[in-house]
Order: structure tokens, then C-alpha cells, then sequence
């Protein structure tokens, strides 16, 4: 059992009013650990939706990557695709019960007065929020001002891992590698962007690394053709205004996650492509886009657990891209995460652990924590790497709130890992809130993981 600074009952007798119907404070004596559970449930249907007759405006023999074909990302409405369903809150719940007693706390309107009522010991928060670039911070933000002890990172680094550039300058600044880019907010940017980019790069048509098995094999002629376009070493990775960026070039929202806004067209081959996907993205997101220089090396996704010198890397997941359909753009975009990926038709996309040499492992591993530190990333998180076309890893992607969906048939990548390390997914979600508990002084039992309490819901 972990020491405590402050008995069971301090986080609760910080909050003022009185106890109310189911929500008090447990009686004199009761030595259960109240644990909040903060989350969005995604409203059904469950996975990503097609608007009306979308689903039959994509020709079956058009390939994925085809520009002529529907823009798929123009019919699919991914606006909770970051919210859990409740499959997985019934699978957290369940994980949390054996270390106290589970307050369901939904994130909507009415949590800040649910969370007063409630006075949890702590709060395990995986709710991704809905409005504003700081959505991912309302949680931990409430449950600072009411002083109540919370699980992951605190509201400023959830808000800084949301701004994708932000990420990037902060990663720059620390000498953490990741690819060159610029921020086009608005017409006048994307005028600017359009007259610096380089007009080397490849032409239609031209794949730029070919599908292969990670690790397995050497690169190849085309992805070796594009390192003549790479005019910066790794460590000159800096946002500057001036520097020409060089096609091809990879184009997201700035302010989404979960692949939302990444799709085959965000791969930009020439100035057309570049300009059409921009306007689109502006359009359908208002907010900036992040314009990158592709990596056109391998990929891989880091899980991160716990704090400080002991942080330590589960087994790192590889991007196996031969998976995906013939045609498709080797990156895990909205299509493969949500659309191509399906239970009932799983994509062997992923190696866990990854197929390569021990160097590259270390190499990975060093990266991936310094990210994690820099950005100041607490309990867990999920860091997605790139090798550019020199074979060095760069930071891809930083999630504070990694997914974590319950059924292996999923793909889901944190828990993939921990099941590699050797780990279940109940030993993984009670990992995160004891590095959570012990960060904070605050006690939870030592139980078996076998073990299951009673659950509580907050009205």
C-alpha cells in the first residue's frame, strides 16, 4: 500500500456543502477509496458514421488514394470519434473496482457540481472533452479547483498536446527530432506556404516508400530517391518561416486527435494536391493546419508508464502498412484507424513487439522519453514515432490520453503493449492510477487483480 500525506477523507473536506442522496462521503470508519471516473460516452452509433448515401458514392473499384474518387473525408462525421463507448467505460470500471469504490462522473454539463457532490479521493480521467483547444484540460482543470487528486497529465500539457505546433516548438526547442513545418491559419498563410514550398519532390503518381514489413527490409529505390529532397539533418527540425519546405508534404489539423482530419489526401504530392487538401481542411475544421515535411520511414507507436527516472517504454507496436488496402497511403490515417480496421475484419497492421535490431530500440526509447519529459507528460502516455529518410527517429504524434479500448480485436495500441509486457488490462488501467496515487499521497489497497468491488453512479 502506498503512504499517504493526507488521510482518505482530505480531497472531500476540501469541498464545501453538504453530503447528498448517494453522493456523500463515506461513513466514520469506511476505509474505501473513493475513485471518480471522468469520461465522454460516445453516442451511437459506436464507430465513425457516413452520412446519408455516402457509403454508396465510393465505387468499389476505385482505389483508396484515387483523387477522383468521393472525398471520404468530407462524408464521414468524426465529430466523437475521440469519446469512449461504453464498452470500454464498463471495461475501466470494472479494472478500477477492485481499488475502491467507482463513481461514474460523465464530462458534460453538469460535472463540475457532480464532482463537488461526489468528493472522490482521486479521479481517473480519460474524458477527451468536446468544445475549445483546451477540451482535454476541463477535467483536470475542474478537479485542481476543487482540489481533488486526478490521473495523467495536468491541464497545461493536455492543452500544449492538443496544439500539434505548439508540441512541435516545444520538441525543437529541446532538441527532441521532428519533422520541419509551418502553420498555414488563414488565406494569407497558405499564399506565403505556397510560394516557399520546394518544387522537387515526386511526381504523380510515385509512391514514396514502398509497402513493406517493418524492419524486414532495406529501403528501397523510391524512398531513397526522396532523401535527395531532404535538405535538413534531424537536429535542424525547427519551425522557420523562410526555410523552403520540400514535397512531398503531410497535411493535419492542428487542434484534433485520433486521426480525425488524416486521410490518404492528406499526403500532398504536388502544389495542387497541397492547396486543394489545405482549403478543405480549413474549411471543415476552422482552426490552422499543420503542414509537415513526410517522413517516408517506418512507424511506430510508444506506450509510456509512469513517472520521472522511472518512466519506462511498454514494447514498441510497428506500423505494418503492407496491410492496408492496395493503393492506400502507408500512414495510419482516419480510414485505416476507424473505417478499414473493423473487428469483424481486423488489418494485421501492427507488430508488437516491433521486428527490429536492438539500436534502433534504444534509439526509439531515448526519443520517446525525452518527449515525455520535455512536455512535462505524467502516469501514461502514448508517443507515435517516424523514421525520416536518414533511418532517425522523429516524434510523430504526443497523446497525454491515449486510447485504450478493452477487446484486442480492436488494435488498440497502448493496451496492445501492455498485453506484450505482460500485462492485463486490468493490471494496466490500475498501473496508471497507482502511479497517479503515489504521485499525489494518496492510498489505495493492495488487492489481487482478480478482485471486483461495487461500482456507484452519480446522478
Amino acid at each position: 500500500m502506498y503512504s499517504s500525506k493526507n488521510n482518505s477523507a482530505s480531497a472531500r473536506e476540501r469541498l464545501s456543502g453538504s453530503p447528498t442522496d448517494g453522493c456523500d462521503a463515506h461513513s466514520a470508519g469506511e476505509l474505501m477509496t473513493r475513485i471518480g471516473f471522468a469520461f465522454n460516452l460516445k453516442p451511437e452509433p459506436e464507430t465513425p458514421r457516413l452520412e446519408r448515401d455516402a457509403e454508396t458514392a465510393v465505387p468499389e473499384e476505385e482505389p483508396p488514394s484515387s483523387r477522383t474518387a468521393i472525398r471520404l473525408d468530407s462524408v464521414v462525421d468524426d465529430e466523437f470519434a475521440e469519446w469512449d463507448s461504453e464498452a470500454t467505460i464498463a471495461a475501466v470500471e470494472q479494472a478500477l473496482a477492485p481499488l475502491g469504490q467507482v463513481i461514474r462522473l460523465e464530462a458534460d454539463a453538469s460535472f463540475p457540481e457532480r464532482l463537488r457532490r461526489a468528493r472522490p479521493d482521486i479521479v481517473f480521467n480519460i474524458a477527451e472533452g468536446l468544445h475549445g483547444v483546451n477540451r482535454e484540460a476541463h477535467v483536470p482543470a475542474i478537479c485542481e479547483f476543487f482540489g481533488i487528486p486526478y490521473s495523467g497529465s495536468d491541464p497545461f500539457t493536455l492543452s500544449l498536446g492538443l496544439d500539434k505546433a505548439r508540441t512541435k516548438e516545444v520538441l525543437s526547442h529541446h532538441g527532441v527530432p521532428n519533422a520541419a513545418f509551418e502553420l498555414v491559419r488563414d488565406e494569407r498563410d497558405l499564399g506565403a506556404l505556397l510560394n516557399r514550398v520546394g518544387k522537387t519532390g515526386i511526381g504523380d503518381g510515385e509512391w514514396v516508400t514502398p509497402k513493406r514489413n517493418v524492419g524486414r527490409e532495406r529501403e528501397s529505390r523510391s524512398s531513397r530517391s526522396v532523401r535527395e529532397t531532404v535538405l535538413h539533418s534531424p537536429s535542424s527540425n525547427s519551425h522557420s518561416p523562410t526555410r523552403l519546405l520540400q514535397l512531398p508534404l503531410f497535411v493535419k489539423p492542428v487542434h484534433e486527435g485520433s486521426s480525425k482530419g488524416i486521410t490518404d489526401k492528406s499526403f500532398c504530392r504536388t502544389l495542387g494536391e497541397l492547396e486543394e487538401q489545405i482549403r478543405f481542411l480549413l474549411e471543415r475544421y476552422e482552426q490552422p493546419v499543420l503542414v509537415e515535411e513526410y517522413l517516408p520511414g517506418a512507424e511506430f507507436t510508444c506506450a509510456v508508464l509512469g513517472n520521472g527516472p522511472e518512466a519506462e517504454v511498454l514494447p514498441i507496436v510497428g506500423m505494418n502498412f503492407a496491410a492496408l488496402p492496395d493503393g492506400a497511403v502507408p500512414v495510419y490515417s482516419f480510414e485505416a484507424k476507424w473505417l478499414w480496421d473493423r473487428p469483424e475484419n481486423p488489418l494485421a497492421i501492427f507488430e508488437c513487439p516491433a521486428r527490429i535490431d536492438a539500436a534502433l530500440e534504444r534509439r526509439i526509447t531515448a526519443v520517446v522519453l525525452d518527449a515525455y519529459r520535455v512536455l512535462g507528460c505524467r502516469d501514461w502516455s502514448r508517443i507515435d514515432v517516424r523514421l525520416d529518410a536518414a533511418g532517425e527517429p522523429n516524434v510523430v504524434e504526443v497523446n497525454p490520453l491515449p486510447g485504450i479500448l478493452p477487446d484486442p480485436e480492436d488494435n488498440s495500441c497502448f493496451p496492445k503493449a501492455a498485453r506484450a509486457a505482460g500485462m492485463s488490462y486490468t493490471e494496466l488501467i490500475q498501473a496508471c492510477l497507482r502511479h497517479a496515487a503515489e504521485r499525489q499521497g494518496v492510498s489505495l489497497p493492495v488487492v489481487a487483480v482478480s478482485g471486483v468491488a461495487g461500482a456507484a453512479a452519480v446522478g
